[in-house]
């Protein structure tokens, strides 16, 4: 991870730096500590000669300026008045890709006061991630050399404290990645949960259960689903306790979240095309992102009580694989006739589900899961679907959401839709149809919510990158993690 460090405002002798620029003010950010006079006028004439205007997401490299400086990098801001955290963020992810082989670079914040600067900050790590663990014969020249960042600042206390706040941010986001990007050979159920027991080193509880605690609970659900693979099951609790159990008003009622980890989804019996199979790797991205919350959370000290719950399972074919056709009993003691094994990430959460709202008596519950193709064809890869059934809630998350530009779009429930998924044999099946897929999977879900207050993130079309973005390198995003801990922060901290 690129580290970040406070430094007094002054022109670097050496490296690259990075300048911000707001729109319109294209001679004063080229002023800026004696800039454009070290360098002869040439960071003015470039930016001339580049047409550069400061415009949103606008950049313009100048090799070799002067001053000692390898390059500087112009990255306009937009109208002064207008630049918000995800705009400031944004802009430091446009400005550190051209410098990722650079051994050194300033950003030069100007009059950006700190908060908005750390945000900067915040833009060119989250950008600089890269995934190369089992990268053995790349050519050095080849790799990222850039290590660090300093962050200038007029105001080091301020600058400092506002970016020790988003770093354990950036940790997070940084964990679910890895996560997500790991090989399903290495990222078994039982070594994805090794993983959660090592951020008991952060403070949180943490708690895994085998099969036999869930086959003795009655998790016939999430059990039918592993039953055909090799890789044993797990589910993972983990507890934070930031407030103490003692909120005003919402006694020990902790938040909670729930994530889906298949760590592998070949569909089983209904097994899946081979052409792209090799994407189901991801299919933990949900519990990936609930893993990479709780360590967020801990990392900064959250002034609040959150439970992160992740099912781990691998869904493969086998001589003792769950068939279409079978029936399991859930662990709230309703039935499923099974038409799709590759409906098997709705199992999952069904029981852990219950035994969040039975155990932990939760303020509300969000389900993160890469749950339909539906939520694909309907979204897009822009934009996250979501579900439920409280309007206040669903108003705070889609506010995060835009926040942090990790967006949403509500979509219904409704009766009409919990009607496809009535079976003749047993309680309710595990699909029901095309029509309306995504929104019947998410009906499903409710059916084991219990009157909770809930919601559903469909994340399907958000947890994978297929091209890059001004946050988000091409590959993992870890889409939940930075609007979750949004959604806490603004909402629900004391």
């Amino acid at each position: 991870m690129l580290d970040v460090a406070i430094a007094h405002a002054a022109l670097p002798r050496s490296g690259a730096l990075v300048l911000p620029v707001e729109e319109g003010a294209v001679a004063a950010a080229a002023s800026w500590a004696g800039l454009d006079a070290a360098t002869g006028g040439a960071v003015t004439r470039a930016l001339e000669a580049a047409e550069f205007k400061g415009r949103k997401g606008q950049t313009a490299t100048l090799l070799a300026p002067g001053a000692g400086l390898s390059r500087v990098v112009a990255v306009g801001l937009g109208k002064p008045g207008e630049i918000t955290r995800l705009a400031a963020a944004e802009a430091g992810g446009h400005a550190i890709v051209p410098l990722l082989r650079e051994e050194s670079v300033a950003l030069a914040p100007g009059a950006l006061p700190p908060a908005l600067a750390a945000q900067m900050a915040l833009g060119a790590v989250l950008r600089s991630y890269r995934f190369d663990r089992y990268r053995t014969t790349e050519k050095p020249e080849d790799r990222p050399r850039l290590r660090a960042l300093a962050l200038l600042s007029e105001h080091e206390a301020e600058s400092a404290a506002a970016w020790a706040a988003l770093r354990p941010v950036v940790e997070g986001v940084f964990l679910a990645r890895d996560l997500v990007s790991e090989p399903a050979n290495v990222l078994t159920p039982a070594e994805m949960a090794r993983r959660c027991e090592g951020l008991a080193s952060l403070g949180l509880k943490v708690e895994v259960m085998g099969p036999e605690q869930m086959r003795t609970l009655g998790f016939g659900a999430l059990l039918g689903v592993a039953q055909g693979s090799v890789n044993e099951p797990r589910m993972v609790v983990m507890r934070w306790h930031g407030a103490g159990g003692a909120r005003k008003g919402n006694g020990a009622r902790p938040l909670a979240f729930v994530g889906k980890g298949v760590t592998f989804d070949t569909g089983g019996i209904s097994i899946k095309p081979a052409a792209g199979m090799e994407d189901m790797k991801w299919d933990m991205a949900g519990a990936g992102a609930v893993i990479g919350l709780m360590a967020a959370l801990a990392g900064r000290r959250a002034r609040v009580d959150a439970v992160g719950l992740v099912g781990l399972v691998e869904n493969m074919p086998s001589g003792t694989a769950q068939r279409p056709g079978d029936v399991v009993t859930t662990y709230s003691g309703q039935t499923v006739e099974v038409i799709n094994t590759d409906a098997e990430g709705r199992l999952v959460l069904a029981d852990v589900l219950w035994y969040c709202q039975k155990t932990f008596d939760p303020q509300f519950m969000i389900d993160l899961a890469t749950l339909t193709g539906a939520m694909i064809i309907s979204l897009g890869h822009e934009t996250g679907g979501f579900f439920s059934n409280d309007d206040d809630l669903a108003a705070k998350l889609h506010a995060a959401g835009e926040a942090t530009g990790e967006k949403l779009w509500r979509l219904p429930l409704g009766e009409a839709y919990d009607k496809q998924i009535k079976s003749n044999i047993a309680d309710m099946k595990n699909v029901g149809g095309r029509p309306g897929g995504a929104i019947t999977a998410a009906q499903f879900l409710q059916r084991f919510v219990n009157g909770r207050k809930w919601a559903h993130l469909d994340i399907a079309g958000m947890a994978w990158a297929g091209k890059d973005a001004p946050l988000t390198p091409k590959g993992a995003t870890a889409y939940g993690v930075r609007l979750l801990d949004q959604l806490v922060a603004d909402s629900y901290e004391g």
